[in-house]
């Protein structure tokens, strides 16, 4: 048997007959302040089986670095459960797997500049730190990264014994050249357009530059404490794999924009569809060609309470030739975002019981918007920590021109 937590208390026990089941631990369903593990399994709902279960867990594994995780942690990379005990403890959202955080904030120091270079560097042999005594941490996606603690004073440490992490590390990769401060000035010209976004600064460590990016999922209570806000993503939202996160996923089933908003819909609330709007517009805009369902999530409070969660993980693929700009998912069934005309939108629009008139003059706000505002946000990120790739002013010409070239298709 496995027992998922929030902080010290007991939410949930899976156990193993043949197949997983989840069953609510009943003094939880009791607490007032109560919420599901997934809005997919609401409580006292009954046994959960393993067709909704196994697709939850999935989505809070890394979708990379599997195999050496499992070889280093002596566990089969198949066995969701198994890794997610060694792994789970300060996962993306609220829960514990396998054993609760301990009482008080415990530490692994990062002692300087150099001994953070040397982290950022061992990533990908040593994902997530894997191994490491009391290290237990796992965040999904496909690029490195590193949930990190950051006091008051700015100091950097590792979370050890289940202490919530308040930011995550994303150091900067040879492959996508500027990538750092690409998705810093995506995230801040996504507020610009005013949208929710992630908060994030640029550091450096030595040789390596990195982006901080502050955990929404996070926050301080009146005595001072770190705690955590729960969260889904549409994946797992929509009951899907890691691999069915794109529309066209070769193992079939992949999720729709069809999918997510009816999701969000029933779910959360047919209000939150604006804001998924706002989220699709925006990121086909600035060819967010990776803004698959992993990348949009609901946030969670008591009762089943929830709304959508601040954009992250944006970035503009168009400055990277080597990067697919495809749709990740379908518009009318168009997957090239220059191709969109006015009746595409329209066609998503009434596909997901939305006004297609409201849905166009918001893709001709978010237009004007996005483009009027890239130069000056690229002053800010530039002022932050200078721009060594000049990534920027190639990102704020690609933006500009697409942004224009879509509106002009989309009103001929």
């Amino acid at each position: 048997m496995t027992t998922i937590f929030y902080e010290t208390f007991p939410v949930a026990q899976m156990t193993f007959e043949g197949e997983w089941r989840l069953n609510y631990v009943p003094s939880w369903e009791e607490r007032r302040s109560a919420f599901p593990v997934s809005l997919t399994m609401p409580l006292r709902s009954g046994s959960v089986s393993a067709d909704r279960l196994l697709p939850w867990l999935a989505n809070l594994l890394p979708e990379t670095h599997l195999a050496e995780i499992g070889q280093r942690l002596k566990v089969s990379p198949q066995d969701i459960v198994g890794l997610l005990v060694h792994i789970g403890r300060d996962t993306a959202g609220a829960l514990s797997i396998g054993e609760p955080r301990k009482a008080g904030v415990n530490l692994q120091s990062i002692p300087d500049e150099e001994a953070l270079e040397r982290v950022l560097n061992e990533l990908p042999s040593k994902p997530f730190l894997v191994g490491e005594r009391g290290v237990s941490m796992s965040l999904a996606g496909v690029q490195e990264k590193l949930p990190v603690f950051v006091d008051e004073d700015g100091v950097i440490s590792i979370p050890v014994d289940g202490t919530p992490s308040t930011h995550i590390i994303k150091p900067d990769t040879r492959r996508l050249a500027g990538s750092v401060e690409n998705e810093a000035f995506c995230l801040a010209l996504a507020r610009a357009c005013g949208l929710a976004a992630a908060e994030a600064t640029i550091g450096a460590a030595g040789k390596r530059r990195y982006l901080l990016v502050k955990r929404y999922d996070r926050f301080t209570d009146a005595q001072g404490s770190i705690r955590r806000l729960h969260q889904e993503d549409l994946c797992q939202l929509t009951g899907r794999f890691p691999l069915q996160k794109y529309e066209r996923s070769s193992t079939g089933g992949g999720v729709t924009l069809k999918m997510m908003f009816d999701a969000v819909s029933d779910l959360v609330s047919p209000a939150e569809r604006l804001k998924l709007l706002d989220a699709v517009i925006f990121n086909v805009l600035i060819c967010n060609s990776d803004s698959h369902a992993k990348n949009y999530s609901i946030l969670m409070g008591a009762a089943g309470s929830a709304k959508m969660a601040p954009l992250y993980d944006l970035m503009c693929a168009a400055v990277y030739r080597q990067v697919d700009q495809s749709l990740p998912q379908g518009i009318a069934g168009r997957f090239t975002a220059h191709e969109l005309r006015r009746s595409d939108w329209q066609a998503l629009a009434e596909e997901v019981g939305l006004s297609g008139a409201s849905t166009f003059r918001r893709v001709e706000e978010l237009a004007g918007l996005v483009s009027s505002a890239c130069e000056d946000v690229a002053l800010q990120i530039a002022a932050m920590a200078g721009d060594p790739t000049r990534v920027l002013e190639r990102i704020i010409h690609s933006i500009q021109k697409r942004s224009r070239r879509i509106l002009a298709q989309a009103c001929g």
